[in-house]
């Protein structure tokens, strides 16, 4: 397990783009049969993938940075499929995971399984954890079943669509929050109008993009931004004192989560377009 240390606004300033990318970027997840994980100081989250092909896949906790016996002691989880078919077990019982689909696992449970059904085209589960303090019962949810919040505009190229799959709205959780954003073709810019939220961090998962295609992912204090460069099914974390934006060359889809002090989605501090830098 990868483990991470925000900088200090202070020393963020002074980054190199290598030492912004060691630092922020998530790269090498969704390695078959390898299950690539990344903990970061702030909240504590947990961010990595499974790609099982031709045999089952166990979530288990890492002793040295965990401490814990079994990898919800103490967290809660939630899991996106955006590969191939596959399945899901936990404690025994077995949830089906189209593309697509998400499922949320709370604290207590043991034994988590990941299959794919097909070896040669595998299911790929990216997950985000946070930690638990309460045990919510697991929620399977299609992405017809997410609550869906049209935004934006073809004008200001950034026409979206947001689905939220873990939401007080759709299913209770301790403090993770997640769902997905799909952009619209000719729209290439996410989170825009920008914003910060103080209260919680977030994590995002850039995907379908294609072989040649990029995002700029902003971030950093809005009077003096920075940029990371970003490919297909890379993420990127966001401390709660930076804003997080992103302008692609095609349209693309991003998977978010949160997790902090609050679940409240509304709950952020606005960035006038005339602050930015």
């Amino acid at each position: 397990m990868d483990v991470r240390y925000s900088p200090d606004q202070k020393g963020f300033k002074q980054f190199s783009t290598d030492e912004l990318r060691q630092s922020f970027l998530i790269d090498g997840l969704f390695q078959k049969n390898k299950i690539p994980m990344v903990y970061s100081d702030v909240d504590r989250s947990i961010t990595g993938s499974v790609v099982p092909s031709g045999k089952s896949l166990k979530l288990e906790a890492s002793k040295k940075e965990m401490s814990a016996d079994y990898f919800l002691e103490r967290r809660e989880i939630g899991i996106i499929n955006i590969g191939d078919p596959g399945s899901i077990s936990i404690d025994g019982k077995s949830y089906k995971m189209s593309s697509r689909d998400g499922l949320y696992i709370g604290k207590g449970a043991k034994k988590i399984e990941f299959k794919s059904n097909n070896a040669k085209k595998p299911a790929k589960y990216y997950f985000v954890s946070y930690p638990a303090h309460k045990e919510y019962p697991t929620a399977h949810i299609k992405i017809t079943d997410a609550t869906p919040r049209p935004l934006g505009t073809l004008e200001q190229a950034n026409k979206r669509t947001i689905y939220q799959y873990i939401h007080p709205g759709t299913i209770p959780t301790c403090q993770l929050v997640m769902g997905l954003t799909e952009l619209e073709p000719g729209s290439v810019w996410n989170t825009m109008p920008a914003h910060t939220h103080q209260r919680r961090s977030e994590v995002y998962l850039y995907f379908d993009m294609k072989p040649d295609s990029l995002v700029f992912h902003l971030l950093g204090a809005p009077e003096e931004t920075r940029h990371i460069v970003m490919r297909n099914e890379q993420a990127v974390l966001s401390t709660s004192w930076s804003m997080h934006s992103g302008c692609g060359t095609q349209c693309y889809t991003f998977i978010w989560a949160m997790g902090g002090e609050n679940q409240v989605f509304d709950d952020m501090d606005a960035i006038s377009m005339d602050k930015l830098k």
